[in-house]
């Protein structure tokens, strides 16, 4: 009896109009598009197609928006009901470019939020499917490949983390002994690749190292005064200092010298004792979830942005003063370093907007990073209105947000150029989107 009650109710349910089967603002989605955007390059990469969000749900207003049927398609995981298969992580392989171009990149690892990385290759206009990493049981939640070594590092929600290495055309992995009892959050190889870091919800970080007298990757874990998960990590240039952003509200920098790896190393302007797990910065003012950070080239000073919109910047070479900037947007997601003084951060507005900092309490908004074509469009007629009041409850004629993205950009990474002068750099976000940006030095 209940079963046949629950297939008269979904019967019932599919019979409503679009507007009333709408579950938290997302409701039926058209075909993948591609929006062509003057500050981006011609590169649009679409894992499904991008959620429509009522007006009433989202915090953007919508507008008219001339988008582009022409885009470079790849086939989504099948999304569950009701839900928009999204990219969870992504990495590039960042490899050398190839004589008389101007870049080396042809290869992406993605993870479309599910527990398997498939790595495509660029063959002209098309992206081709050529590997799929299938060794993790739980939803993965970092995905790094380190450029000179050519290994990828993978973590999930199963508490796992691998390290791939490509033999004889197949990726294969190695397990690593992280040792932590609740799902990894974030992972990152470190500048000279010989170890990487893990963030997890047990409150610590894993430093992973290999241990070539037993053959596998080992892993220590810095615990010192982190009280909550882990949300995201960066390097420091000199292999040593790593920062990590929890959900604590707070941003450190710790020590992760390994002395079975690597040589003791010099004074830096954030400290010159540096004994694993040493804390050299704890800021406990940050004001919400520390959702990304990114030490500047030269690694002086530390970017990070969190959940109450702000941005902020610590300054080693100014007694690590910090310079924060509240934003009137939405929280911002992913912060990058594209050279010494600019700073790209993006997030829930769905767009990436570029800062400088120039010092102690010179920190700075300049611009939004995506303009859109103007729409040519002229009014609506009366029949349209009521047309479109019918079907969305709305008189716009689009419910299409004015941005490239079409939902919250979740990581931005470098695509071509080094932190010094980014050339290119690229944002993914939970449309299914992934766009390559020229940055304009």
């Amino acid at each position: 009896m209940g079963d046949y009650l629950s297939q008269q109710n979904f019967q019932h349910f599919q019979k409503l109009p679009s507007i009333l089967r709408s579950v938290k603002g997302v409701t039926e989605t058209p075909s993948s598009i591609r929006v062509d955007c003057p500050e981006s390059t011609d590169t649009a990469l679409h894992l499904s197609p991008p959620p429509q969000i009522h007006p009433k749900h989202k915090g953007p207003a919508a507008a008219h928006l001339q988008t582009s049927c022409d885009s470079s398609y790849i086939p989504a995981a099948t999304p569950a009901s009701v839900q928009t298969c999204h990219f969870t992580v992504l990495a590039w392989s960042r490899s050398r470019a190839t004589p008389g171009t101007k870049i080396g990149l042809v290869e992406i690892a993605v993870s479309p939020n599910n527990n398997v990385v498939t790595i495509y290759e660029k063959k002209g206009k098309d992206w081709v499917k050529i590997h799929e990493l299938s060794e993790h049981s739980g939803r993965i939640t970092g995905i790094d490949w380190a450029p000179e070594s050519n290994r990828i590092v993978t973590c999930a929600s199963d508490r796992n983390a691998y390290v791939w290495t490509l033999k004889d055309g197949v990726w294969k992995p190695t397990l690593v002994l992280v040792r932590i009892n609740r799902a990894a959050t974030c992972v990152k190889w470190s500048p000279l690749e010989n170890k990487f870091a893990l963030g997890s919800g047990a409150r610590l970080i894993s430093v992973c190292y290999f241990e070539e007298e037993n053959d596998w990757w080992l892993s220590k874990h810095i615990k010192k005064s982190v009280r909550s998960t882990v949300l995201s990590l960066d390097w420091h240039p000199n292999n040593i200092l790593l920062a990590a952003g929890s959900a604590d509200l707070q941003c450190r920098v710790f020590s992760a010298y390994i002395k079975d790896i690597e040589d003791k190393p010099g004074p830096t302007a954030w400290g010159a004792k540096m004994p694993f797990g040493e804390v050299l910065l704890e800021h406990k003012e940050c004001g919400g979830w520390v959702h990304s950070v990114s030490f500047s080239p030269s690694g002086d000073q530390l970017a990070w942005v969190a959940h109450n919109s702000s941005i902020t910047v610590a300054d080693a070479t100014q007694g690590k003063e910090v310079t924060q900037l509240t934003v009137d947007r939405l929280p911002l997601l992913s912060v990058l370093y594209v050279s010494p003084t600019e700073i790209v951060a993006a997030g829930h507005d769905c767009c990436p907007y570029q800062f400088t900092y120039k010092g102690p309490g010179a920190l700075e908004f300049v611009k939004k990073l995506d303009i859109p074509k103007q729409s040519s469009k002229g009014g609506l007629s009366a029949m349209q209105l009521f047309q479109n009041l019918d079907k969305r409850a709305s008189e716009e004629e689009s419910i299409e947000l004015k941005t490239l993205h079409q939902n919250s950009i979740t990581q931005l990474c470098v695509v071509s150029g080094e932190k010094a002068k980014v050339e290119k750099y690229s944002s993914v976000g939970l449309d299914g989107a992934m766009v390559i940006w020229d940055f304009k030095h």
